[in-house]
């Protein structure tokens, strides 16, 4: 086994996906020989997990059009076409039907993505983000959204201000930013890192035969 395969399943264990209550057997064994199978639907579930409010399992797929919740002590982590999800507590997710469209709603909570290369739309209670094929990092409150490119390129339409548009492009978290639908508070700020890793980033696409573009590189981990 070389070295990155080794540093991977490191990562995996520490986060879990190897355990009995993780990744299957079978997928943890085709890890270790190479192998990188994507698989989808429900690979991780802890606490109260519901798709469309009945309790998930593991294995269960995740649809166009189902709404994924969470509770208190809830996390999911799930894989829809070539898109994976780190779903965190007390989150509700709306996914559309058609991905151009609106892939997704963040009604409230965190989530983690990571996207195959195509235009989609996400929504957010205090903004529309258009992505193409990167990764995000979103915690959703009703009039503040915290929202973390983790790589790639997005335009960010905040509601706060009709027709402003902005496009930003990072390689390594290099943008975060709060969006603002507050009077007194701007539509838009600089935000800092938080909440979510390189890790979970690196665990999430492998889930589907890829590496984040940082992989390797040596860059200083979050």
């Amino acid at each position: 086994m070389n070295r990155s395969r080794r540093r991977l399943l490191k990562q995996l264990t520490a986060l879990g996906l190897l355990s009995g209550m993780g990744i299957p057997g079978l997928i943890r064994d085709a890890l270790a020989a190479g192998n990188y199978p994507s698989v989808q639907g429900m690979h991780k579930i802890k606490g109260d997990v519901r798709i469309n409010g009945k309790r998930a399992r593991e294995g269960q797929a995740v649809l166009p059009g189902d709404k994924v919740t969470t509770g208190a002590d809830g996390e999911a982590i799930y894989v829809i076409d070539r898109n994976a999800f780190l779903q965190r507590s007390n989150s509700e997710v709306q996914f559309g039907r058609e991905a151009a469209k609106e892939f997704f709603r963040v009604v409230s909570g965190r989530i983690l993505s990571v996207f195959e290369p195509g235009a989609k739309r996400l929504a957010v209670p205090t903004a529309v983000i258009g992505i193409r094929g990167t990764a995000c990092y979103i915690e959703a409150e009703p009039k503040k959204v915290y929202f973390c490119l983790c790589y790639g390129a997005a335009e960010i339409e905040p509601t706060a201000e009709p027709g402003r548009v902005d496009r930003i492009e990072t390689r390594h978290h290099d943008h975060p930013v709060l969006i603002h639908h507050d009077k007194g508070m701007p539509s838009m700020a600089d935000a800092k890192v938080v909440n979510h890793t390189d890790d979970e980033l690196i665990m999430l696409e492998w889930l589907n035969r890829r590496r984040p573009p940082f992989y390797g590189q040596g860059l200083s981990a979050y």
